[in-house]
């Protein structure tokens, strides 16, 4: 289940406007290590996706209300017919790339535009959103005397290849988050033409015993580029409360301290 979304659409024969308005979501599903997301919608009419528009983000919001209204003008009644409405909601990251949550699409020829209809659409899952982006294998120790975790950054698998080459110039970087604030930025070397790269290296962060609940690390496989800016390949985020393997991961550390605990972890976007 991933949630649904409430919209209505009307059509104004006059200035040739489709008007729509996007209401509200319920029951979105958490995508955040806060146990919550952040949403917005986009929107579009297929098959142009140039021309997007957003609603406004809502913090920390599972049954979100937008209430907000957009019109695409000049558009006669008989070329909507061949247009598909295109909603994809996602949860908004301010760190890295927006999270997918889901997508509505809705073709426009089966909809009475006359009657001012509105809707209920189930969320389908985005395709391909976190598909053979590749693994990371990461190793964690917890010192709880010393109030330090050290991450080892082991190696990569399966990347995704971002070059036109056919390959990547995989890097890892580290960021110590801190009640959603960025506190401390570590990176790897850059591993060239590599999509399955060996990096074993480490880096200490000092954390306080009374800050540990509501600490995370954001690890991203980035593809270094020296043209344009760097890509972000996937990544992982590993909390107190995140996806059910990072979850698990970060409790097996503290249940295991002084011991380094290893496990694969499947980026995502």
């Amino acid at each position: 289940n991933l949630g649904r979304i409430q919209f209505s659409m009307s059509y104004n024969f006059d200035t040739m406007t489709l008007v729509l308005h996007i209401k509200r979501a319920v029951e979105l599903p958490a995508k955040d290590f806060s146990g919550t997301s952040d949403p917005f919608v986009k929107i579009c009419l297929l098959p142009d996706k140039k021309n997007k528009m957003e609603t406004k983000v809502k913090r920390r919001n599972l049954n979100p209300h937008w209430n907000e209204t957009f019109q695409f003008e000049g558009f006669p009644y008989d070329k909507l017919q061949h247009r598909v409405l295109y909603l994809q909601v996602f949860d908004y990251d301010r760190f890295s790339r927006n999270d997918p949550i889901g997508e509505v699409h809705l073709p426009l020829c089966e909809v009475d535009l006359t009657e001012s209809p509105t809707f209920w659409k189930d969320l389908r899952p985005c395709p391909n959103s976190n598909d053979n982006l590749g693994e990371l294998l990461v190793s964690l120790c917890y010192q709880p005397t010393a109030q330090r975790i050290t991450i080892v950054v082991m190696k990569a698998r399966h990347l995704k290849a971002m070059d036109i080459t056919g390959t990547s110039d995989p890097y890892v970087k580290i960021w110590l988050v801190y009640r959603e604030k960025k506190i401390e930025k570590k990176k790897t070397s850059c591993k060239k033409r590599c999509l399955n790269p060996v990096f074993n290296e480490s880096f200490i962060f000092d954390i306080p015993m009374d800050k540990m609940k509501e600490t995370s690390f954001i690890i991203s496989v980035m593809d270094k580029d020296t043209l344009k800016k760097n890509d972000v390949i996937g990544k992982v985020c590993l909390a107190p409360r995140s996806g059910p393997l990072e979850t698990k991961h970060w409790k097996e550390m503290i249940s295991k301290p002084r011991q380094p605990v290893a496990m694969w972890h499947g980026l995502k976007k």
